[in-house]
């Protein structure tokens, strides 16, 4: 999304901001479960670290107040299709077709309507839904144009990973897919439901992979041979080998933006930084730059999302 100068690419913003929208929704499930069973201590995930580099004032709303979101078609879309790939590797290889992941459409569609109602209000009637579901079959249809399910089997699918980075937030995501050849070596996979970034944009969507295979490095002591991600919206796979050198350069990056989220807690200076992204952002009401009044926040959840308190200036 964003090329070798930070700028952003005029003709994929749509396309990136849904992207980002379906790994918060795989994320956000994920950590609610976790947060269910116990307290999960501050951390950062390929998202949530893009949000902050985005616009600190987002970043705020969604993980220190933690304010609901609408879910537009075009991201339910995506965690729809990502639902149904995930549930197709239940099948026995034999029986991992395109029929087999047709019929899975609908009732992966309605486990996901009992699990929020934002998904059962999206449609106005059965015939909008079901041309909705028409355009989720095509993104599967050009899945099988990639790979060959029936010649794989999966380590792991919704991998939730998480690691203890030292003196920095807790690393955690959720990976598509990991393989693991006979040889050991290890694959990850990254389903994208829009279309591939142009030559030089890849950056975003490779500092995700390189994340998760960072988390996966420091917790099984294996680095993944190859990161794959498989764009759904026009065909493409990108693959990348990743390296030891690179892998430190990652943590340091993260490190990097972990002390600018305390250096931002600490001072309560959340302001906006306004982008093209802005006119697909679900806080426009909320932010001054677009006339709104941001809600006030506690001390206690930002240090819950963040493990440092506002420093309050002394009042004479």
């Amino acid at each position: 999304m964003t090329g070798p100068d930070g700028e952003v690419d005029p003709l994929d913003v749509a396309s990136a901001a849904v992207e980002v929208a379906v790994e918060e929704t795989i994320e956000d499930a994920a950590d609610g479960s976790s947060r269910s069973a116990s307290r999960v201590p501050p951390g950062l995930s390929p998202s949530r670290a893009h949000d902050f580099l985005q616009c600190p004032l987002l970043f705020r709303l969604r993980v220190v107040d933690r304010l609901p979101e609408p879910t537009t078609e075009a991201a339910a879309r995506g965690t729809l299709v990502h639902s149904v790939l995930e549930h197709l590797f239940d099948l026995p290889a034999s029986e991992r077709t395109m029929d087999a992941a047709r019929a899975l459409l609908l009732p992966r569609w309605s486990a996901l309507c009992e699990r929020s109602e934002a998904y059962a209000g999206l449609f106005a009637d059965d015939a909008a839904r079901d041309a909705w579901l028409v355009s989720a079959e095509a993104l599967l249809g050009t899945y099988f144009t990639l790979e060959d399910p029936t010649r794989l089997e999966p380590r792991a699918r919704e991998l939730k990973v998480s690691a203890e980075l030292d003196g920095g937030p807790q690393l955690r995501g959720v990976i598509d897919r990991v393989d693991v050849a006979p040889n050991g070596w290890v694959r990850v996979v990254d389903y994208k439901t829009g279309r591939s970034p142009r030559p030089g944009y890849e950056g975003d969507a490779l500092f995700q992979m390189r994340f998760y295979a960072y988390v996966v490095w420091r917790t099984r002591g294996t680095l993944p041979r190859l990161l794959q991600l498989e764009y759904l919206g026009d065909g493409t796979v990108l693959r990348h080998e990743p390296t030891e050198s690179e892998m430190l350069t990652l943590e340091s990056r993260v490190r990097s933006i972990w002390a600018g989220v305390q250096d931002t807690a600490r001072s309560g200076d959340w302001r906006p930084r306004t982008s093209k992204l802005c006119d697909w952002c679900s806080f426009r009401q909320l932010c001054p730059a677009f006339g709104g009044t941001t809600p006030e926040v506690s001390d206690d959840a930002v240090e819950r999302a963040t493990g440092v308190r506002p420093e309050r200036a002394a009042v004479a």
